[in-house]
Order: C-alpha cells, then sequence, then structure tokens
C-alpha cells in the first residue's frame, strides 16, 4: 500500500511543476515550441511557393536557348547567374553558393561556442560568437546585394530577344523586379521571392541582435556568474533552425 500510494504522490508530482521533460530546462522547452511553431509558417509558404511554381507554364526547351519571358517561370540559373565584380560573366548559382557556406560556416562558429559554453571558457565563447555575428553580417550583406540586383536588373541595358505576352521584342530593355512589376518573369515569382527570402533575412537579422546581446553579455561576464551558458544553447537553436530552413529556400528557389 505504501509503495502504491509514493508512486501515486511521485505521479502526481508530475503535474506540479518543477520537473523538467527530457531533462530540459523550461526555455529550451520554449525555444523548441517557438521553432515548430516557426516551421510551420516557413512550410506553408514553401509548400505555397511549390503549388505556384508548378501550376505555371514551364520551359521545355534547353536552358542555354532559354529567355526571360512573362509566360514561363524562370530558369533559376538565368536569374542568378550575377557576381560583385564579375559584370557580365555568367556564373549561375555561385554567389548564393557563397551565401550558403557563410551561413553554414556560422552554423559550425555557434556550434563551438555552444561547446565552449559547456567547458566554462568565456574567452572562446566570446571569440566564436564573434564570428558567428560576423558570419550574420555577412550573409546579410549578401542578401542585400541580391535584392539590389534581383530589383535593377542587368546593367547592360539590354538582353537581346525577350517573349512577353506571346510576341518577340528585340533587344528588350531589363528593369528587374519589384512588388508590382517582374521583367524576369509571371509576377508571382518575384512576390514569393521577395516575400519568403525576406522573412528567412529578418530571421537572420533577428539572430545577429540577438548574438549581439548574447556576445556583449559573455565578455561581461554575466553567464560566468550564473554558472552556466544555457542562453548559448537556447539562441544556437535558434541560429541552426534559420541555417536550416535557408537550405529549403536555397532548394525551392535556386535548385527547382
Amino acid at each position: 500500500m505504501s509503495t502504491t500510494a509514493t508512486a501515486i504522490d511521485n505521479k502526481k508530482g508530475l503535474w506540479r511543476g518543477g520537473v523538467s521533460p527530457f531533462k530540459a530546462s523550461y526555455g529550451k522547452l520554449m525555444m523548441w515550441f517557438f521553432l515548430l511553431s516557426d516551421a510551420f509558417t516557413f512550410s506553408t509558404l514553401l509548400v505555397t511557393y511549390a503549388f505556384i511554381r508548378w501550376s505555371a507554364p514551364a520551359y521545355k526547351g534547353e536552358a542555354s536557348d532559354f529567355v526571360f519571358s512573362t509566360e514561363y517561370w524562370p530558369i533559376p540559373e538565368k536569374v542568378y547567374e550575377a557576381f560583385p565584380g564579375f559584370h557580365g560573366v555568367e556564373l549561375p548559382l555561385v554567389f548564393v553558393g557563397l551565401m550558403t557556406f557563410i551561413l553554414i560556416m556560422s552554423s559550425v562558429t555557434m556550434v563551438l561556442a555552444v561547446e565552449a559554453g559547456h567547458r566554462m571558457d568565456r574567452k572562446s565563447v566570446v571569440k566564436w560568437m564573434l564570428w558567428t555575428i560576423i558570419g550574420g553580417i555577412a550573409f546579410l550583406g549578401c542578401q542585400a546585394w541580391e535584392w539590389t540586383h534581383f530589383i535593377n536588373g542587368t546593367e547592360a541595358g539590354t538582353i537581346g530577344d525577350v517573349v512577353k505576352n506571346g510576341l518577340w521584342i528585340n533587344n528588350y530593355e531589363i528593369h528587374g523586379a519589384n512588388l508590382t512589376f517582374n521583367q524576369y518573369g509571371p509576377p508571382a515569382f518575384a512576390a514569393l521571392f521577395f516575400f519568403i527570402t525576406g522573412f528567412h533575412g529578418f530571421h537572420v537579422f533577428s539572430g545577429v541582435v540577438i548574438n549581439v546581446i548574447i556576445f556583449f553579455n559573455s565578455a561581461t561576464g554575466m553567464y560566468e556568474r550564473r554558472g552556466h551558458y544555457e542562453m548559448i544553447e537556447k539562441v544556437g537553436l535558434y541560429w541552426h533552425f534559420v541555417d536550416l530552413v535557408w537550405v529549403f529556400v536555397f532548394t525551392f528557389f535556386y535548385l527547382i
């Protein structure tokens, strides 16, 4: 009877608070809940892009023969082929590949910061957090350049013959894209590009701001006085999530 009563009391105690499920703190659990809800948001946006993408007419010829058209969905290699300092040189997806590399490396430095926090090595935490911040700022700078080029279009002024509304136009002047006009293809292409990559960029910007705060707190010894660097782990979960989402954004927009 006493054993049964003890088991019942222990079971009731689980619902009274003070017990960490899976040995995870309250802060980590709340971060996981937030990331789960955010994952649903990104999933909805990417699924929407996929439905619109595959409902639009696709170009059936060779990619080398493709010209921008308001009728066909644009081929990514033709839209994202510019690279800073290499005007007129076609480098398909090289720049976005660099952006991806920068973001992945920032995730690596975040892992090293978390590992240093487990060792209570404040100097290493500060160092790796600084590199993570630099990586995030570099990614945002690259995205700003990509947006600028996407909006302004080709600097050469013309892109040769273009199909618009089923008609050939010689030496058509390119104007890039914005929320109301899209030179590259159907209007939905530019709208989805701005919204989804912008939404992800906002997450990266938020992560950089939070990382700066964590960096300052680590440098001043706040977490060392607390006796743990759990805050680094919670922020690390968010940063890794942002990197993982970019893999899907990269796949949907730049590879398909």
